[in-house]
């Protein structure tokens, strides 16, 4: 398994050329008008077609050779602990076996698994930081994992916030999974947190582990956290007028988890467009968790959430990659300059009934991954866990 010890992209430039469809991730314009990329260290410097960028001196030439390419997909709900191995289903490589499903950036929603885990505000402030620190300095396969999210606790008080901040943390566990259960003290520390660019997440639905507990839609739209976590439970969703409560007298973020209640997840998608509301939808697996890891889960919501849900695929994509790069303030999931250059190449699994990707994503067939970069950097050919691809990216040129 390849490591990467984090910090900058590859020194060189990176061209994209005969892309047969590029994926913007932005929910306004989810497809662009273009055949080629490049990127120079490691950042998206132009998009659009092959005659009108500069390739010359590449450092490293891909051919798309027809497929799709989009954002790195973001799982905007996972539960590290210790590099690329987790207690609770004792696995190693969960991260590694993630990005084979297209997954190039996770999000902590707190390293609530860790064995002992401390509760004093003292040793979770000094939890939160190793996390946020050894997540930053070790990279699985290169996947970013944005790590370090305490779970509150009584009696933090705004310096703790002022402190974790100050040492580079810059999200909250999920509020509720720790001994502040109330919305009155919630909404005090989600608050200050958010004073010092700290995000945060909360706990939705029926309890999910010991310890945790119920938060219905009144805790929910008390603490105001900017996420709200697994709508759709995870896994025990609150009722569905509770669930459209939350769409309607709330606009923070959507969260629709892999390992939730998915009639829940449908519900919450349509009543977000019924809203016209759909750029607050976000998507993650829950992960890992009692029901195990699933390194292809935000591309099973993705296909869930088209063909039932009713949304064109290539909408369902910004769910997972523009949407949650815009809540979260991260520099990847849209492909645009300036960027971070994370994406994954994707096209119809073999013998799919659909004639396209789209098509095929839209019939509910999960694509078949055939490269991701990260950094400007190649980390995957052809995914070991999706179906094959009709067609796969090659490297044709250093």
């Amino acid at each position: 398994m390849a490591h990467d010890a984090g910090g900058g992209g590859a020194a060189g430039k990176l061209v994209v050329r005969n892309v047969g469809l590029m994926l913007s991730g932005a929910i306004e314009n989810p497809i662009l008008d273009a055949d080629a990329l490049v990127a120079v260290d490691g950042r998206i410097t132009g998009v659009g077609r092959i005659g009108d960028l500069d390739t010359a001196n590449a450092t490293t030439v891909i051919d798309a050779q027809g497929v799709t390419l989009a954002p790195g997909l973001i799982d905007s709900h996972v539960h590290p602990v210790a590099g690329d191995w987790t207690p609770r289903q004792n696995q190693i490589g969960w991260i590694d076996s993630c990005l084979h499903g297209g997954v190039t950036t996770m999000i902590s929603a707190g390293e609530v698994h860790m064995p002992g885990r401390p509760r004093d505000i003292v040793g979770l402030k000094a939890f939160a930081i190793t996390a946020q620190r050894t997540f930053s300095a070790f990279r699985a396969t290169g996947v970013k994992v944005h790590a370090g999210a305490p779970v509150i606790e009584p009696g933090m008080e705004e310096i703790d916030f002022a402190e974790l901040a100050a040492a580079g943390v810059r999200l909250l566990g999920e509020v509720g999974l720790g001994g502040v259960k109330d919305g009155e003290n919630a909404r005090k520390m989600v608050a200050w947190a958010r004073k010092y660019g700290i995000t945060s997440t909360i706990h939705t639905g029926g309890p999910s582990i010991p310890g945790s507990g119920l938060i219905d839609k009144d805790i929910v739209l008390e603490a105001d956290a900017d996420v709200i976590g697994h709508i759709n439970g995870g896994h025990t969703a609150l009722p569905d007028d509770q669930i459209r409560c939350l769409c309607e007298q709330c606009g923070r973020g959507l969260e629709l988890v892999h390992n939730g209640n998915e009639r829940s997840a449908l519900f919450t998608l349509r009543t977000a467009k019924e809203l016209g509301q759909l750029e607050r939808v976000i998507l993650g697996t829950d992960a890992p968790a009692g029901s195990g890891v699933q390194p292809l889960g935000v591309l099973r919501m993705i296909a869930m959430l088209s063909s039932l849900g009713e949304v064109p695929a290539e909408v369902a994509f910004c769910f997972a990659t523009g949407n949650t790069a815009r809540m979260r303030g991260l520099d990847c999931g849209l492909i645009e300059p300036g960027r971070s250059a994370d994406f994954v190449f994707l096209d119809r699994a073999q013998h799919s009934a659909g004639k396209t990707m789209l098509d095929s994503v839209r019939l509910g067939d999960l694509p078949g991954v055939g490269m991701t970069v990260i950094d400007g950097i190649v980390r995957t050919q052809r995914s070991r866990n999706t179906p094959p691809a009709d067609r796969a990216p090659t490297v044709v040129g250093h």
